[in-house]
């Protein structure tokens, strides 16, 4: 049985998009990620997550420190359309806000001669919350459908009330330490690892009640759906990196390994009903939300490449580049597969120094997440979203040779590409696959029909 199987992409939509990065992944750790976007060649104290190895040729020994805020909200907008839905056009409209009030992030090093032991905290993945008051689109269409089977079209939209809300959070806690070492006057090399640590979970719910003049069914549900559900999990990340700095080039290279990360329900309820009666373990869409069951998450391997250029003395910029393997990365029921690649990103960044306490700097960025443009025989969820601007705030302070700094970026942002989801067979890893690379507003639309929905809703 497939019934409900659109759970899962209604998790997609709640799941929290935060910052650049492939799955799982936030490659913003530092604010000074938001200033240019391209720092993987970077010989700073962010250099501690995008290239560890250039710490090797900070200028000076001694202590450096870096403590990082940063918020974002979105709201996102959804169209869906639905045979059944009784609204013109046979269309919806949803809204659902996400919030990231703090995420917190701390870089630290000590160098001494050839020898710079680094370490941070930072939240590498998720950040935040997701709320949808009136419950998405995919949900209501999908018990909908089921109502339509089970009464043999009997019970029709205008005889029965949906009433629903959803709510989603993920969290990735990572602890990193390395040690990077000066080989030669060129060459800088670092090796060490990742601790993390993973928490969300989901709790909603959605009643289809009949109303109460209707003959036999009066004031009954229908379809029911009730999920209070929280997961954690580890995982290590070994880190390898090097960089090479040749007069006014610098090149960073960092490789992070596939993270291991398995997630574990601890579930108060997973439960689904029909016409008031609970269904069982077998065929149960929500089975793998029961308390106890662990799901593979996966993180998956990072390859950055990066080269720096400094004109002048004053004016910077990088050229970069990030691959996320994640069709070699464990999911659930393998929905690796159905990627056509990786995540590809590119980043590009510059920053003038036009004063000792002012500079001037700016980035773009451009992602593909490998999700196919089509599906053969299934229902697709088509997504665009509306270009938007990021409003963040963020703040740091640092030494030696940083000063305190707060600043609201408004930064625009090229849509990400076109993206056709399969609708079938996902389950609600909040961490999972939408994640556009930052917490933007944006518009959804879905497009369902009816025989789509029977043909995976049906028993």
């Amino acid at each position: 049985m497939r019934k409900f199987s659109l759970i899962g992409i209604a998790m997609l939509i709640v799941s929290i998009p935060t910052f650049a990065g492939g799955i799982l992944t936030n490659t913003n750790q530092h604010v000074s990620f938001l200033r240019m976007l391209a720092r993987g060649a970077s010989i700073d104290i962010d250099g501690v997550y995008s290239n560890p190895a250039g710490l090797a040729f900070l200028p000076e020994d001694g202590l450096y420190l870096s403590l990082n805020g940063q918020s974002a909200y979105q709201t996102r907008n959804i169209k869906a359309t639905f045979p059944l839905f009784i609204e013109d056009g046979n269309t919806r409209y949803y809204k659902g806000k996400a919030s990231a009030p703090f995420i917190p992030s701390f870089q630290g090093a000590y160098k001494k001669g050839d020898w710079t032991i680094s370490g941070s905290f930072a939240v590498v993945g998720g950040g935040g919350k997701a709320s949808f008051d009136d419950g998405l689109g995919m949900f209501d269409s999908m018990v909908m459908g089921q109502v339509h089977t089970i009464s043999g079209g009997q019970i029709t939209p205008n005889m029965y009330s949906i009433n629903s809300a959803m709510d989603g959070s993920q969290f990735i806690y990572g602890v990193q330490l390395g040690l990077s070492y000066q080989v030669n006057d060129w060459l800088g090399v670092f090796a060490g690892g990742r601790m993390n640590y993973f928490t969300g979970g989901y709790e909603g719910f959605l009643t289809a009640t009949a109303h109460s003049n209707i003959p036999t069914y009066g004031g009954m549900e229908l379809v029911g759906i009730d999920l209070d559900c929280d997961q954690t999990g580890w995982g290590l990340t070994p880190i390898l990196g090097a960089d090479v700095k040749l007069g006014k080039w610098n090149i960073g290279l960092k490789y992070e390994f596939m993270t291991s990360l398995n997630l574990e329900n601890k579930t108060k309820k997973a439960e689904v009903r029909a016409m008031g009666t609970a269904m069982g373990d077998e065929g149960n869409p929500l089975a793998d939300y029961k308390d106890g069951v662990n799901t593979p998450s996966d993180i998956p391997a990072l390859l950055t490449a990066a080269v720096g250029y400094e004109f002048l003395p004053t004016l910077r910029a990088t050229l970069e580049y990030h691959h996320f393997f994640d069709k070699a990365a464990g999911m659930a029921n393998d929905k690796q597969k159905a990627l056509k690649h990786g995540t590809h990103e590119i980043l590009i960044g510059a920053e003038w120094d036009i004063a000792k306490q002012l500079t001037i700097s700016g980035g773009y960025q451009r992602t593909d997440y490998g999700a196919r443009t089509s599906w053969d025989g299934e229902t697709s969820l088509q997504s665009r979203r509306s270009s938007s601007l990021e409003n963040s705030t963020v703040w740091s302070i640092g030494s030696p040779a940083e000063t305190a700094t707060t600043s609201t970026r408004l930064l625009p942002r090229k849509p990400p590409r076109r993206n056709c989801v399969k609708l079938t067979q996902f389950l609600p890893l909040p961490q999972k696959r939408a994640s556009a690379s930052r917490l933007q507003s944006g518009t959804t639309s879905v497009n369902l029909t009816l025989s789509d929905l029977r043909s995976s809703c049906g028993a």
